[in-house]
């Protein structure tokens, strides 16, 4: 694809989220909030004292089973300066692993970046950056088809924050961090601050895009945890059969990678995530329209494995801190498989796979994660729709005996979410 030009009215995520219209006014103000819904059992684990793990309660607070929040509320402010010169500002205020840090709520801005489009074939944005990854994690939420990302994303991607001035301490028996969850500063949103070149060329119905941004591993909550830089990249081809905008019809397939050294305790460790993505989407809000994603990623070193419980009198302490497993042997891979159906113009139904395999590496520390999701969707609008979701959820232990991980999964049940998205 050397040689082409680029094409201002392209649209991918690069696209959409880099830069303002070209039609937008220097000063402009939109937002969206969802009204969440979730249920489950809430089921009992029958070895550890009775207690309800963290898998059959609700993030972030993991005190309910069955309960309603906000889960994203967001204003933002984008805008021209000039023709050369956009800029994205985005407040989060929703209850979500974002805005929770050290255990309390606490919004945040979760876009900032300016996009200097002077240098033909590289367009500069610096910032808050949704870092190059994974299609699933690069995505606008007008695109979300269920209320609950997949695990394998959750996971992998929506990266927590811990503060690497502590002193913790590794669990010489799991050779593990435990850190207790009040101390961690959110997670990353899957953005980064940094800056990035970026760009996209058409000729005629290929599109070539790339994306290559270094930056800082941290938040604007958790400020810069790393004395390394972070780096992340994408490439991704992509055929158009027509229209623009988030829902335009096309097929799509993207290989990124990133890599960063967090620090901890006075050591620099590796964190490294790559994957390849293939997307199919034609016929959004017509009947028959339909939609295909499959995505496959895999981490090596700095796997978080999420406490099992909240604390409680004779719960060991593996059992109610995260498990932060630092070393470059550590591993985890996992792939999501979607589709979608319109069956009228309004009424679209949804079906996802998805697998995440958390430290194979280790025989006695291994899970298989493994969800399988029906949805239903009524869109009003491309912006605002209800959207409703059954989640049929299993957690393996491999390799066996392990009677306290074997209870944790025998506790493990099914979700319901409910979500209503509204856009302004």
């Amino acid at each position: 694809m050397l040689g082409l030009s680029p094409l201002a009215h392209a649209a991918n995520w690069f696209e959409l989220q880099g830069i303002s219209p070209a039609k937008a006014p220097i000063f402009g103000v939109s937002g969206f909030i969802e009204p969440s819904l979730y249920a489950q059992p809430g089921n009992e684990d029958s070895l550890e004292n009775n207690q309800i793990p963290h898998i059959d309660l609700i993030a972030p607070g993991f005190s309910q089973s069955t309960t309603a929040n906000i889960l994203r509320a967001r204003i933002m402010l984008r805008g021209n300066l000039n023709k050369h010169i956009s800029y994205f500002f985005g407040g989060e205020f929703g209850d979500n692993g974002f805005t929770h840090v050290r255990g309390g709520y606490q919004p945040g801005l979760i876009d900032g970046h300016f996009t200097f489009s002077y240098i033909p074939g590289a367009r500069i944005e610096a910032g808050l950056i949704r870092a190059p990854s994974a299609e699933g994690a690069m995505q606008g939420f007008m695109s979300y088809n269920f209320v609950l990302s997949s695990t394998m994303i959750g996971q992998l991607m929506q990266q927590p924050m811990y503060n690497s001035s502590n002193p913790y301490k590794i669990n010489t028996k799991l050779n593990a961090y435990l850190i207790n969850g009040q101390q961690t500063l959110g997670v990353n949103a899957f953005r980064y601050p940094g800056i990035m070149a970026f760009d996209w060329f058409r000729n005629g119905h290929w599109e070539f895009t790339y994306g290559a941004m270094i930056g800082m591993f941290g938040t604007v909550a958790a400020g810069n945890q790393s004395s390394s830089p972070l780096y992340a990249a994408r490439l991704q081809e992509a055929y158009i059969f027509g229209g623009k905008g988030p829902f335009r019809s096309d097929v799509q397939a993207g290989i990124w990678y990133q890599h960063a050294s967090p620090e901890l305790n006075d050591t620099s460790y590796s964190m490294n995530r790559y994957g390849v993505d293939v997307q199919y989407l034609q016929g959004y809000m017509h009947q028959w329209g339909r939609q295909f994603r499959f995505q496959y990623m895999r981490g090596t070193g700095w796997i978080s494995a999420a406490s099992a419980f909240s604390s409680a009198p004779g719960l060991a302490a593996p059992l109610t801190n995260t498990q932060l497993y630092p070393g470059s042997q550590n591993t985890a891979n996992g792939y999501m498989l979607e589709g979608g159906l319109f069956l009228t113009k309004h009424i679209e139904a949804n079906l996802r796979y998805d697998y995440y395999d958390r430290l194979p590496n280790d025989p006695a520390q291994q899970r298989i994660f493994k969800t399988r999701a029906i949805g239903l969707q009524y869109h009003f609008t491309p912006l605002t729709k209800i959207m409703a979701g059954y989640y049929f959820r299993t957690l393996d232990v491999p390799h066996q005996p392990n009677p306290v991980a074997n209870s944790i999964s025998d506790a493990v049940d099914n979700e319901f979410a409910m979500q209503a998205m509204i856009a302004f």
